[in-house]
């Protein structure tokens, strides 16, 4: 009798040991791998409270992603539903940018002419709400040598793989880490937090909290900061690369082929196919802007229109208060217009504020700051006040619609709120030809939502399409076709009403970012390419608040999953009607 009940637990055993086996084998679910890369977690936060960043981490970060994706795509697709078909697509997407980061070894380099890990701790710098994130801030304060030490071992090892940014565009870079090595700790940017505490903390915890802040500004921040100066300044900028274009670096046709892919969302495109289409669109948008002078009855060429707009006081503001007031009125307009063009409106709201004084110097004219949908801060529309002469008004509501609504908070706030049937991943992605066409497809759709008052705000709004066209040139030309910075600058100078300043500072950027640029124009003309199909297959059934809830509902897309999406809702639209 003890034998049989030995014998059967065996069979159980073993019964159960096949099944398990058998269970491992299948294919996963598409919720369960999602699920295993939405929990993945690649390293503690408490430990490193500012994120990690070591070489170790990245390997570790694409293995986990090989193994995701190789999981991934032995899913039948044919059996998901459309927003599953949707999820299955985008993370496969993503993975293999995780899996290229590393393969490019692009951590070795996290520095932007505008931006680099040391700007980044910026971001942490925001009011404090509680106790909680009084002590979470504090936390991320006493991280900053370890972060420091990270990067600049990266940065380190970059250079000696000649994986680096070229000298050109690190002038006036000095600001980045001079303006936070202050000689009292109350003068540093990254005490202003502590400026205003919450009023429900103790005076007990007040003093325990100001006290330490003080020890890390004096012993932790400050002292990083110098260490930074010396670093770039004795070791980077002696040893750093001379030659422009990414294709002068160690596999850099490969990378660059890589980021047009990433940055289109795309496969279709090579160096030569965008650098002739940015030609043809720099010709048509150069024709219009011709037509608007012709029609002002400007005596002179247009080299002497683009004098007179960069030199005439009209088209300035006097004070940061005043650009900042226009902007919040257009802002404003922009609202007011939003129900005649769109179904679902974020219930997000944003502000608009000045770009930070730390980061304004080498900042962009504008930029949309988002925040995540639990957060209690709204979104910011940031207008770069520094360097008034460069801050052109009429061009002001093209920035205004890009940055605000409809464009990125729109957008990005709608993306943040989608539904439940959507996995947190998508609701946190951001993809640069879907988000920056729409912010350029929304200063096209401001012409329609009256937002262009004058013919110069309209000359703004061909000025600021035009140096999106001047991108997909000047990009490929840096980075494939072996162009000088002066070229770039003389390009963009010829083409484009956009301040010398900025013109400098956009073409550093190009040069620092390769592919990134490229995204505004070739987003921004799938989606006129798609409108214009529905307007034409739908002719009196065309709706543009259904067109736009197609575009949105979904949240960031790639260009193929938006396109496949318009003509399914063609077709359905048609298939409707005949009913």
């Amino acid at each position: 009798m003890r034998f049989l009940k030995i014998v059967s637990v065996l069979l159980l055993v073993v019964i159960f040991d096949c099944k398990n086996k058998e269970d491992f084998s299948k294919p996963k679910s598409l919720q369960s791998i999602i699920e295993t890369y939405q929990d993945h977690e690649g390293y503690g936060r408490s430990k490193y409270p500012l994120g990690l960043y070591t070489k170790d981490y990245y390997k570790s970060e694409a293995d986990f992603a090989q193994n995701t994706l190789d999981e991934l795509l032995k899913i039948d697709k044919s059996k998901l539903t459309e927003t599953d078909r949707i999820s299955a697509d985008l993370l496969a997407f993503v993975l293999q940018d995780q899996i290229d980061y590393y393969k490019f070894e692009q951590y070795l380099n996290p520095l932007l002419s505008d931006a680099g890990f040391h700007n980044d701790l910026t971001y942490q710098v925001r009011p404090l709400a509680d106790y909680f994130q009084v002590k979470e801030y504090l936390k991320k304060l006493n991280a900053v040598p370890e972060f420091v030490n990270q990067n600049l071992a990266n940065l380190r090892e970059g250079l000696e793989k000649g994986i680096s940014q070229p000298l050109v565009i690190f002038k006036g870079y000095e600001s980045t880490y001079n303006d936070h090595i202050v000689d009292h700790f109350e003068d540093s940017f990254y005490y202003s937090p502590f400026k205003n505490l919450p009023s429900d903390l103790s005076n007990a915890q007040k003093d325990s909290v100001l006290t330490a802040a003080k020890i890390a500004i004096e012993t932790k921040v400050t002292p990083e900061f110098k260490r930074i100066k010396t670093f770039f300044e004795t070791e980077y900028f002696p040893k750093t690369r001379t030659t422009l274009g990414v294709s002068e670096t160690p596999n850099g046709n490969g990378f660059y082929q890589n980021r047009i892919n990433f940055y289109t969302t795309s496969t279709q495109y090579s160096a030569d196919d965008i650098h002739q289409i940015g030609l043809k669109e720099v010709a048509r948008i150069k024709a219009e802007m011709e037509q608007i002078i012709k029609d002002l009855n400007f005596k002179g060429s247009f080299a002497d229109f683009f004098h007179f707009l960069r030199t005439d006081k009209q088209f300035y503001a006097e004070t940061p208060e005043q650009l900042l007031m226009i902007a919040r009125d257009m802002a404003k307009r922009a609202d007011a217009q939003l129900p005649r063009f769109f179904k679902t409106l974020p219930r997000k709201p944003y502000g608009v504020a000045p770009v930070p004084d730390a980061i304004a110097p080498k900042y962009t004219g504008g930029r949309y700051i988002g925040t995540y949908k639990e957060s209690t801060d709204p979104g910011y529309y940031w207008v770069n006040t520094y360097d008034l002469p460069s801050r052109t008004l009429y061009t002001l509501p093209s920035l205004t619609v890009h940055e605000a609504v409809p464009g990125h908070h729109l957008q990005g706030s709608l993306n943040n709120e989608l539904g439940d049937s959507i996995p947190q991943f998508r609701k946190n992605l951001y993809l640069s030809a879907y988000g920056e066409g729409w912010g350029l497809y929304s200063e096209f759709l401001a012409d329609e939502m009256g937002m262009y008052t004058t013919p110069y705000e309209q000359f703004g709004k061909l000025t600021y399409e035009m140096w999106r066209a001047c991108r997909l040139v000047v990009d490929t030309g840096i980075h494939a076709k072996g162009w000088t910075r002066e070229q770039v600058v003389d390009y963009m100078s010829i083409n484009t009403a956009l301040s010398l300043h900025e013109i400098n500072t956009e073409t550093d950027r190009y040069i620092s970012w390769p592919g990134q640029a490229l995204s505004y124009k070739i987003g921004e003309l799938k989606i006129r390419e798609l409108r214009k199909k529905v307007e034409k297959e739908l002719g009196s059934k065309f709706d543009i608040r259904e067109f736009h809830e197609i575009i949105l509902e979904q949240g960031t897309v790639t260009l193929a999953i938006l396109e496949e999406r318009v003509n399914n809702y063609i077709k359905n639209t048609i298939s409707d009607s005949k009913k």
